[in-house]
């Protein structure tokens, strides 16, 4: 490839919001996604000469590069989980406990696609789903990248092969141990059927306004009886409609009950809000909350309170009095 900085970023650039939704998968992190990115197209910028279209097409060649970019950095970093895939569910007034040396899943923003992919029509937006990322990270490294490469992507195994510098037998045994992982781990994850995005909307506006007016029993009755809340960093989660209503009685009786909520969407389309909580004249970032939402109900809440998730949502640590950005937030008990 003999081509000036500006022809080769011309070339490129069109695959920067697959290439980030890939590494987001693999790392489940979407702050390390975005360095990740980076890197890789450094490595391409000064790779550039080696390339020979003849041998594979560009997209084929810049995710090798991404892959071995990825399996680097999950050599130094363990596995991100979120809470309810690792311990066992808690006591919903019990302390809550911070995981000290955990690196949970985080959320990726929406905003971070619809740049690069305004149709909706290029990303495996079901493949960024936090249930899906959540079990990504009970496969190996090389597992996790067959079975996105193949899975979600669409690769050939020669092409997958290729990818990963290996072969295509070696790609189908990973593939199928992943499989397996995956089929074992489903049984905690929520295999749901997720109503249109504009009924799932509208469900979490429900809560909303439930939340706005500390109305427990409004909440209870927008939730499956087997709902899920976890909160990454804390270890803490639990489940049932009970135990969920009892947890959120303490959190306006510890917290207050003046909020201000502000829509987002994740993790291809799942919604959510951040939660600001008065405080003075203002009010001050809380949490942010990502909903897994089926035909009947809220089903998971996944609630995080991590000021590098928080940046990358792009979100203000305080507002003033009529919900305007403006300069401060922690669960404890």
């Amino acid at each position: 490839m003999t081509t000036g900085e500006e022809g080769f970023d011309r070339l490129v650039e069109p695959f920067r919001t697959e290439l980030l939704a890939y590494c987001y998968r693999m790392l489940g992190s979407a702050h390390d996604a975005e360095d990740l990115v980076q890197d890789t197209y450094l490595r391409a910028w000064r790779a550039r000469e080696q390339y020979d279209e003849t041998r594979s097409s560009l997209r084929t060649w810049l995710y090798r590069i991404a892959t071995n970019v990825c399996l680097t950095a999950l050599e130094a970093r363990g596995r991100r989980p979120l809470p309810a895939g690792t311990v066992a569910a808690g006591d919903p007034l019990g302390p809550l406990v911070r995981g000290e040396h955990a690196a949970w899943l985080q959320p990726f923003p929406d905003s971070a696609l619809a740049a690069g992919d305004p149709a909706g029509t290029v990303i495996n937006r079901s493949s960024l789903r936090l249930a899906f990322a959540a079990a990504l990270q009970h496969l190996s490294a090389r597992q996790r990248g067959a079975l996105i490469l193949r899975e979600v992507l669409g690769f050939s195994g020669a092409e997958t092969a290729q990818v990963l510098g290996t072969t295509v037998v070696s790609v189908n045994s990973s593939l199928q141990r992943a499989r397996s992982r995956m089929k074992e781990v489903g049984a905690r994850q929520e295999r749901v059927r997720e109503p249109a995005a504009a009924e799932q909307r509208a469900w979490v506006e429900r809560y909303m306004r439930a939340f706005e007016l500390s109305d427990v029993e409004g909440l209870k009755r927008l939730l499956t009886e087997d709902v899920i809340m976890e909160m990454p960093p804390m270890l803490n989660w639990f489940a049932g409609r009970g135990n969920y209503g009892l947890f959120m009685e303490w959190v306006f009786a510890a917290a207050g009950k003046d909020w201000f909520l502000q829509e987002v969407t994740a993790n291809g389309g799942q919604p959510g809000f951040a939660a600001y909580v008065r405080s003075g004249e203002g009010y001050v970032l809380h949490t942010l909350q990502i909903f897994t939402v089926t035909c009947a109900g809220i089903a998971r809440n996944s609630v995080f309170q991590d000021p590098e998730v928080f940046a990358t949502f792009g979100l203000p640590t305080s507002l003033d009095s009529h919900g305007r950005p403006w300069e401060s937030g922690t669960l404890s008990r």
